[in-house]
């Protein structure tokens, strides 16, 4: 125990020395999450609408007022002709012209609209309510009485923004780098270095080198995770409203996870070259299928299979059911069991292919 120990100390004061891996490992992660806090910040900008009332009317006027209303829009006042320029510039979304007979109760008029039609995401959003303000005024006009009311009751419903989803999905990017970078990258490296032959004819044995490795690895994880998520929490203002032990557990063996395959990946490389290309191409594609970005259901339906079983989506739904829907690890058993299963395959050839003796020849 005392030699595990040691070694741990020893993994951790090489770790602390590295200062390009410590800020290069945290970086990533960081950036991505101020980049998307940053977008998310800020409210949408009204759509500005061009208004041409040739009526002047009483009607026309609050039919402007009923649309001026809303705050979805920014009404802009002019004739036919400054506004259709504004149009085809750019400077607003559509022109509405009202005619002359819109006054006193008219009866099928046209408004005419003049818009872009390269603006279809943006019309589509906009006709409607244009619309449901023409609903508007003739039930003024007519002194109908409106069919139904909505009566809102407020069930505290969580709000979600597309950061929550996103930071469980590079917390979990960040264990598996880390971990991979961990374990692989400095099996090849001491091995290179002839430290592994040294460290051969010590008391030091294998399982105190890996246990040594595993441990300093998993505690820098957790801190480096911590830090990430508190900028999260305090400074991005995301929504978590799960257990932070239960969060933890998640990370711990997913950390596990990653450790145990870089441990494999180590094993094999020869060379740093060959270890960066073996590590590139076990956790880009997982990068990509995991729902790190999007959820999985959106893939095709064919990768889906697939993208379920990769170690890392059980870690990411993980996070997510903890950090978002507040869930806890008895309730995300089957992610549990998912983890459990490939750090069972990770270990397994992570032991097989460790050879310490062939190693120091």
């Amino acid at each position: 125990m005392n030699l595990t120990l040691v070694m741990t100390k020893v993994f951790l004061k090489i770790f602390s020395r590295d200062r390009q891996a410590i800020v290069f490992s945290l970086i990533f992660p960081l950036l991505m999450m101020m980049a998307f806090g940053f977008f998310n910040s800020g409210e949408a900008d009204p759509i500005a609408i061009g208004v041409a009332d040739s009526a002047d009317s009483t009607l026309s006027r609050n039919f402007i007022a009923s649309i001026n209303s809303n705050p979805l829009f920014d009404i802009t006042e002019g004739t036919e002709e400054s506004l259709r320029v504004q149009v085809i510039n750019g400077n607003i979304g559509l022109a509405l012209l009202i005619p002359e007979e819109f006054r006193g109760t008219p009866a099928n008029i046209d408004l005419r609209v003049l818009i872009d039609t390269s603006q279809t995401a943006q019309m589509n959003t906009v006709i409607p309510l244009l619309q449901q303000g023409l609903v508007d005024v003739e039930r003024d006009l007519r002194n109908l009485e409106p069919l139904f009311d909505l009566a809102i009751e407020d069930v505290e419903a969580r709000t979600q923004t597309y950061l929550d989803f996103l930071v469980p999905g590079l917390l979990a990017m960040a264990l598996m780098q880390i971990a991979m970078g961990g374990s692989g990258f400095n099996l090849v490296e001491f091995r290179r270095k002839g430290i592994l032959k040294r460290l051969f004819v010590t008391p030091i044995q294998p399982k105190n080198f890996i246990t040594g490795l595993v441990l300093s690895r998993l505690l820098i994880v957790i801190i480096q995770l911590s830090i990430l998520l508190g900028i999260a929490i305090l400074l991005l203002n995301i929504t978590f409203i799960g257990n932070l032990a239960n969060l933890y557990v998640f990370i711990i063996l997913g950390t596990t996870i990653f450790l145990s395959l870089g441990f494999c990946l180590g094993s094999l490389a020869k060379t740093q070259q060959a270890i960066m290309a073996m590590n590139m191409l076990l956790t880009w594609p997982q990068m990509l299928l995991t729902g790190i970005f999007y959820p999985i259901d959106a893939m095709p339906t064919i990768i889906q299979p697939l993208a379920n079983i990769l170690p890392l989506s059980f870690v990411v739904s993980g996070l997510r059911g903890v950090a978002i829907e507040g869930a806890n690890v008895l309730e995300l058993m089957p992610n549990i069991i998912g983890i459990v299963i490939w750090i069972a395959i990770g270990l397994g050839f992570a032991i097989k292919l460790f050879n310490w003796k062939e190693v120091a020849t």
